[in-house]
């Protein structure tokens, strides 16, 4: 663990940088502070400004002799000779004759088929062994399995191939092997993540988490009177509040913790629970929208199957939209068949690069298909001001669509109706995107100053 330089009071502590922790990553960077950013689980695809617990004891691996400098592709994975790799789907596939000797794992969110982990197979099918893989093409973890598939224990390896910290994946032990020689045994992942916060400095700051399990009890541990956290929620909630939010409410050790809402479910959900007003705010995110919506019946559907709800109805009665249908993969017949009508065209076997001309030319996405999503695309309409629409039997990300756009499936004439309503008014357009954004907690920066950074 070197060259680390603490300044500034605030620290923001992640179990793992998920959609939502860069979300709130970024937002603080969008209002002109950028903070520092611990994070306890390594993936291996972190970015440059974020610090991983178990990483930073390894070393830098972007200068590491031998290290391809860029994440590897699923055939350049190192295998036996007479062995064969190939990209089947979502996973890539290792096989020797007609058995199959591993599974490649695909890091998310690249869409690249970038390697992340490749699982290594015994005759009987079973995962014996795993290795991670890093952004940089090397192999910077390595975990066991037992003979039934259970993991056993966790390795992590220096720029220079040497073990550096073993994890018990059974009891949560770990070792650290420390670069001056010296050995420390922790009981837990609390425990070293503790021991982190303390060598680097940052446990002495202001520490704003999004996860009440280590990253709360981290704080729990460094509260002190007079300092003020914050718990940043990001998830649901059910009937009850949480126990361990009670915790927090009730004080700890003389510390403070405010806790800001990001989804407006969440927040109501609290309030109603009895969550006093004076300990909680709800604050969004601060988005970069890549363009402004330019008020065109253009729509775009992106699909990898031929299951699209009540497709045909809209195409019809929209006769003054034109839908854009587009699938990585081949279109089966029924979907082709959506090519008689004058304004649809189809995309069958399109590259992933292309996908984002279609939300620069598209004002609308409706998000209609069955099955998983496909490419973040809800996403990504978001963030290109496409007015979104959705059935309720097959949306896909609830947050960023606003509820008065997510309609039963038996309701398409009400959604043809209201989509017919926006496009001849482009005030009607604006106010439903307002409405979007809105209900995505669309924030600016002068929001988080007031209520986070300058408090």
């Amino acid at each position: 663990m070197e060259g680390f330089t603490v300044q500034g009071n605030i620290v923001l502590l992640f179990d793992r940088y998920s959609s939502d922790s860069r979300d709130l990553h970024e937002s603080f960077k969008r209002a002109g502070d950028d903070l520092p950013v611990v994070v306890i689980e390594e993936d291996g695809f972190l970015p440059d400004d974020v610090i991983s617990v178990y990483g930073s004891f390894l070393g830098n691996y972007k200068e590491a002799e031998g290290a391809a400098g860029r994440p590897l592709y699923f055939n350049e994975v190192l295998v036996p000779d007479q062995w064969e790799t190939g990209g089947i789907g979502k996973d890539g596939k290792i096989h020797h004759l007609q058995e199959e000797k591993g599974r490649i794992l695909f890091a998310k969110h690249s869409h690249k088929g970038f390697v992340k982990t490749v699982e290594w197979f015994d005759r009987r099918g079973i995962v014996r062994s795993k290795d991670h893989y890093n952004r940089y093409g090397v192999v910077y973890a390595r975990t066991v399995c037992s003979a039934a598939g259970q993991e056993i224990n966790r390795t992590w390896f220096s720029v220079t191939g040497q073990e550096v910290i073993v994890e018990n994946c059974i009891t949560g032990n770990i070792i650290l092997n420390r670069a001056d020689g010296i050995v420390k045994c922790f009981r837990s992942s609390l425990e070293f993540v503790l021991y982190f916060m303390r060598e680097s400095g940052y446990g002495a700051r202001r520490i704003f988490f999004n996860s009440l399990s280590t990253p709360f009890f981290t704080a729990q541990r460094f509260s002190a009177p007079g300092k003020e956290d914050r718990l940043f929620w990001q998830e649901s909630v059910g009937e009850e509040v949480p126990w361990n939010m009670r915790l927090l409410l009730q004080g700890w050790s003389g510390g403070r913790v405010q806790i800001m809402a990001q989804k407006r479910q969440a927040y109501d959900r609290l309030a109603a629970l009895g969550v006093p007003e004076d300990r909680m705010h709800r604050l969004g995110y601060i988005y970069a929208f890549q363009k402004e919506n330019r008020y065109r019946p253009e729509a775009f559907i992106c699909t990898s199957s031929d299951q699209l709800t009540q497709c045909e109805e809209l195409i019809k009665g929209l006769p003054q939209m034109h839908f854009h249908i587009a699938a990585l993969t081949m279109m089966s017949p029924r979907l082709m068949s959506m090519g008689v009508y004058e304004n649809v065209s189809l995309y069958p076997l399109v590259w992933i690069e292309e996908i984002a001309e279609f939300f620069e030319k598209c004002d609308f996405y409706l998000d209609i298909n069955h099955g998983a999503e496909v490419l973040s695309s809800v996403r990504q309409a978001f963030l290109h001001n496409n007015l979104i629409f959705a059935f309720e039997e097959s949306v896909h990300n609830r947050d960023l669509v606003a509820v008065e756009h997510i309609y039963a499936a038996g309701d398409v004439m009400k959604m043809i109706a209201d989509l017919k309503e926006i496009m001849a008014d482009e005030t009607v357009l604006d106010r439903h995107l307002q409405v979007q954004r809105e209900a995505a907690g669309c924030e600016t920066a002068e929001s988080y100053r007031r209520l986070v950074i300058d408090k």
